[in-house]
């Protein structure tokens, strides 16, 4: 099954992808930014998109291992550009948020770098440090304290989802890695409940979780979004209103062609495409999970992980928030809401995926020694 797995996730990367560019067509026009022009987004996107492709044939090609060596380099570009965010003219603040550099042609979002920047550190890190990954100091408070070097920048661009996202793989990864259970645990709840405590404590945070509890409450003001994303659903059905027929996109859902492209799909394109594009991450998740497991070592085993869980749970996370199951979080939709920066990270990752399958061992193996250890600690406890 491995053998095939990578090509079943290009396949569906592809499909994805294309999808989103379909929807971009239908969306786009109708935004405010579209400067008039109906194919403004699908021109911009089609423009990263050929960056992406670029990118990760370049990942894909050149053998994962050289990622051990260059990873300070990586780490090192992206903690300069999250602090060009704050460095005016080249950082640039939009809604509040300092996320973005300027670079000329198009910005760029330093923050999507960071996640395949703290993916490289820990496969480097966890593999250098196999025999001593169970201890507190060099499982757990090193790695972690490295990885805060590049979420507190991100965190002071008013990035709560961004930062709760590199923690969450971060501890994916460490739990595959076999760190200690119990001080994963103990951590997470903590990190919980900072991540609550800092969420009820900014005002604009505090009023999207009272959205959430009472969206009809709300549906006026800060629970808008959601809320018209679920007339969009129950508008398309199961069979959708039609390509192009979609009426939320008319200004009424902010957003329908980026963080709220989902509900966009659900209305046009009916319960069934809704289905199939869920199962298409999932897809995305069993195959990349095959090709990490059939690594050649432990770095490559934990560097598939990471790519693969980082994309899964962003993509979880934008479709719990467009169906009311989260509190309104703004993150794209990977392969389909527009917005190079995640694209074009999204695709190195896949590249990365690549480049695991081809420099990986030739022949079926047994379940990597990093998810046995996991999961006999596991079963212990």
């Amino acid at each position: 099954m491995h053998r095939h797995a990578i090509y079943f996730l290009l396949l569906t990367v592809f499909g994805l992808t294309g999808l989103g560019m379909v929807m971009l067509s239908s969306t786009g026009a109708f935004a405010l930014e579209s400067r008039g022009d109906m194919y403004y987004f699908l021109k911009r996107q089609g423009m990263w998109l050929g960056i992406s492709l670029v990118a990760a044939t370049v990942a894909g090609t050149l053998d994962y291992s050289l990622w051990k060596r260059l990873w300070p380099l990586v780490f090192g570009v992206t903690f300069v550009l999250l602090l060009l965010c704050f460095v005016p003219p080249f950082g640039m603040r939009i809604n509040g948020s300092s996320r973005w550099v300027n670079l000329g042609f198009a910005t760029f979002q330093p923050s999507e770098l960071a996640k395949v920047a703290v993916i490289m550190f820990l496969a480097w890190w966890l593999e250098r440090h196999e025999p001593r990954v169970r201890t507190f100091v060099w499982g757990f408070l090193i790695p972690l304290a490295v990885v805060g070097i590049l979420a507190v920048p991100i965190l002071f661009e008013v990035d709560f989802g961004s930062t709760a996202l590199l923690f969450a793989v971060a501890l994916s990864v460490l739990f595959l890695a076999g760190a200690n259970l119990w001080i994963l645990g103990s951590m997470a709840v903590v990190g919980l409940l900072l991540m609550f405590y800092l969420a009820t404590h900014v005002d604009e945070r505090l009023a999207r979780i009272m959205a959430f509890l009472d969206p009809e409450k709300y549906r006026l003001s800060e629970g808008l979004q959601q809320w018209q994303a679920l007339i969009a659903f129950g508008s398309g059905g199961v069979d959708g209103q039609g390509l192009g027929a979609g009426r939320q996109k008319m200004l009424y859902l902010p957003y329908a062609h980026t963080d709220f492209i989902f509900p966009m799909i659900g209305e046009e394109l009916g319960l069934k495409f809704t289905l199939l594009t869920v199962g298409g991450f999932l897809l995305i998740c069993l195959c990349g999970v095959q090709v990490a497991l059939n690594a050649r070592d432990r770095f490559g085993t934990l560097l598939g992980f990471g790519c693969v869980v980082m994309i899964t749970i962003q993509a979880a996370v934008n479709i719990g928030v467009t169906t009311s199951l989260l509190p309104n979080k703004g993150m794209p939709l990977p392969f389909i809401s527009f917005g190079g920066s995640d694209l074009l990270i999204c695709y190195i990752m896949v590249g990365l995926l690549v480049s695991i399958h081809r420099h990986g061992r030739p022949h079926e193996r047994p379940v990597s020694h990093a998810l046995g250890r996991a999961t006999s600690t596991y079963c212990k406890l």
